[in-house]
């Protein structure tokens, strides 16, 4: 598929463009000196790519420049003629107003004016409806299961689209919505990697949702068999509450209290008491020990008082007696960390103690209170009260169980999708081993055009390489090499950055001419910022594709031409001149805009 021409239902205001199936040149002229020193000269040589993304059925936007200047465009109506790869035509037509209704044609032949065309094949059809219709109509077949829209990105480059060879400006998103396209075209195994992308977001979604469950759970995760024990327990005190209620006899529960009273409760805190009073003295004890901490015998006061009695006090002996104080503070240090950590410990335990202590002591009180109830509707009412408690413990329960059921299916699941994440892991290395090792596949093919392209315009090889990284995801590269074929920050660079994007696009049409797909392409600015030597190189490989069958759109300003017009570009190359001198230089013939 090829441009054919781009028109209006204005040509007063907007003039055609035939395209020719060669190199195509947009050249806008600085004839008025006040603007030579300019760097935007707003003549429209950059908005013609935007016009045909428009053409070929991009999304409405609000910051688009037909619709950010509605008032000005609103009576436009755009068609845009491609030759298709048997040898047809096809019209699309695409009005300002009415942007979501689009129009096609199929035609024998070119060149076609169908402004005042009533017989559209499919007229006024719905937005998505018809990216639907020309799809099936171009059958890019080898960009499957993505539409032809997914490829247009690289087919027509502007000035952003020159800062990542790979993720242009449109792919600002997540990396699955662009990786595995770019794959595909290049040869991969996409299937393998929209896959990984998938999986990677399920295993998250998983993992998420386990980790909602564990909270649920509080932190604290019961052994199934426990809670069914437990559950068990519970249910046959509510049973045996039940009945009382039901027989209206509380004398079972008072002999039960009682020794619940006796056997568990008094004992209980009888145990604790003796354990706190044995904590307070080892604490008082620790205490009192970190207290005693001063090492009172001072060698030179020792030695002073010597010579003041005069009695020698030998040197070495002061040298013995300062290292065994040394050895002394360090064991005393030693010992002082241990006595704290024991001291912390000893203080955590008594808070526990404290407040399982204030627990026993309520339910002792609330346990001889129920005994020394004589009213028998009190007790009723107490019975009640446990059964309530009894049963709010068995619904908590069982809620519990069901959570941890959920966390086991769960983790069985993120166990099968770990498995598969492998797997497909696994399956990208053999995919991505196989298409480098292969000097037929097409990725092959496609690393040797890129860098025999570089190698034609700058006398450097480059390497397009493909790799996965640490998360297991792929990395894409396009490296300019020196003499021992080690990459350079050359490409750094926003020159050769731009060279390697231009490069990488002709390899990829190149690479597919023996398919069904896109022969053109269009490159904004192509030669700015290049030297002289540099542009007509380039401008030597853009023929040369050009008679390979590949259709090349580009945009130039004159300033940006090494030689005389007529020397660097043939006359009929060139498709389209704007200028400054007035609104008829334009590519659109506008006073306000």
């Amino acid at each position: 598929m090829k441009l054919s021409k781009l028109y209006s239902n204005k040509p007063d205001l907007f003039e055609t463009i035939i395209f020719s199936s060669g190199l195509n040149v947009i050249q806008a002229e600085i004839r008025l000196p006040e603007n030579k020193k300019k760097d935007t000269h707003n003549l429209g040589k950059s908005t013609l790519g935007k016009l045909l993304d428009f053409c070929f059925l991009s999304q409405k936007k609000s910051e688009f420049f037909l619709f950010k200047h509605e008032q000005l465009f609103n009576q436009f109506v755009f068609f845009l003629e491609l030759e298709l790869e048997d040898g047809s035509y096809l019209t699309i037509r695409r009005g300002v107003t009415n942007a979501a209704r689009i129009s096609i044609k199929k035609h024998n032949d070119s060149h076609q004016d169908f402004t005042q065309l009533t017989n559209w094949d499919h007229e006024n059809v719905p937005f998505d409806k018809a990216k639907e219709i020309l799809d099936s109509i171009l059958n890019f077949y080898c960009l499957k299961p993505w539409p032809y829209r997914k490829i247009l990105g690289y087919l027509l480059r502007s000035q952003d689209d020159y800062r990542n060879v790979f993720q242009l400006r449109k792919f600002a998103s997540k990396h699955k919505d662009w990786k595995p396209f770019l794959a595909h075209i290049l040869g991969f195994n996409s299937d393998l990697i929209t896959k990984h992308y998938e999986l990677e977001s399920q295993l998250k979604d998983a993992r998420n949702r386990e980790d909602i469950v564990q909270k649920e759970l509080g932190g604290s995760i019961e052994d199934i068999s426990r809670i069914d024990g437990l559950l068990l327990l519970k249910q046959q005190d509510v049973n045996e509450r039940q009945r009382l209620l039901d027989q209206f006899d509380f004398h079972s529960v008072d002999q039960v209290k009682t020794k619940k009273l006796i056997d568990e409760l008094d004992l209980k805190i009888a145990t604790l008491n003796k354990r706190r009073y044995s904590l307070e003295f080892n604490r008082k004890k620790i205490e009192l020990s970190l207290q005693k901490q001063q090492i009172l015998f001072d060698p030179d006061k020792a030695e002073s008082l010597y010579k003041e009695v005069g009695i020698l006090f030998p040197k070495q002996l002061k040298k013995d007696f300062n290292q065994l104080i040394k050895f002394n503070r360090a064991i005393t240090e030693e010992r002082h960390k241990y006595l704290k950590e024991e001291l912390s410990s000893i203080k955590k335990e008594l808070i526990d103690i404290n407040q399982t202590l204030l627990q026993l002591g309520e339910e002792r009180t609330q346990t001889l209170s129920f005994l020394g109830e004589t009213d028998i509707f009190d007790k009723y009412k107490q019975i009640s009260n446990d059964l309530i408690t009894l049963k709010a413990d068995i619904a908590f329960l069982e809620r519990q169980k069901e959570f941890i059921h959920k966390l086991q299916e769960l983790r069985t699941e993120i166990r099968q999708l770990n498995e598969k994440y492998q797997k497909i892991q696994i399956d990208m290395e053999k995919d991505l081993e196989m298409q480098n090792k292969q000097e037929t596949s097409l990725f092959s093919e496609i690393r040797l055009y890129f860098s025999r392209i570089i190698e034609d315009v700058i006398s450097r090889k480059a390497l397009l390489n493909v790799k996965i990284n640490r998360e297991g995801h792929l990395d894409f590269s396009a490296d300019i090499l020196d003499e021992a074929g080690y990459s350079t920050s050359a490409d750094d660079g926003h020159t050769y950055k731009k060279l390697l994007c231009v490069a990488f696009d002709l390899a990829i049409l190149r690479a597919h001419l023996k398919d069904n797909f896109p022969r053109f392409v269009y490159h904004d600015g192509i030669f700015e910022s290049l030297d002289d030597r540099t542009k007509i190189n380039l401008l030597n490989v853009i023929r040369q594709y050009s008679i390979l069958g590949i259709q090349q759109i580009i945009t130039v300003i004159d300033s940006d031409i090494p030689l005389d017009n007529n020397i660097f570009f043939n006359k009929d190359e060139i498709a389209l001149v704007l200028h400054d001198e007035g609104i008829q230089g334009r590519l659109f013939k506008l006073p306000s805009w």
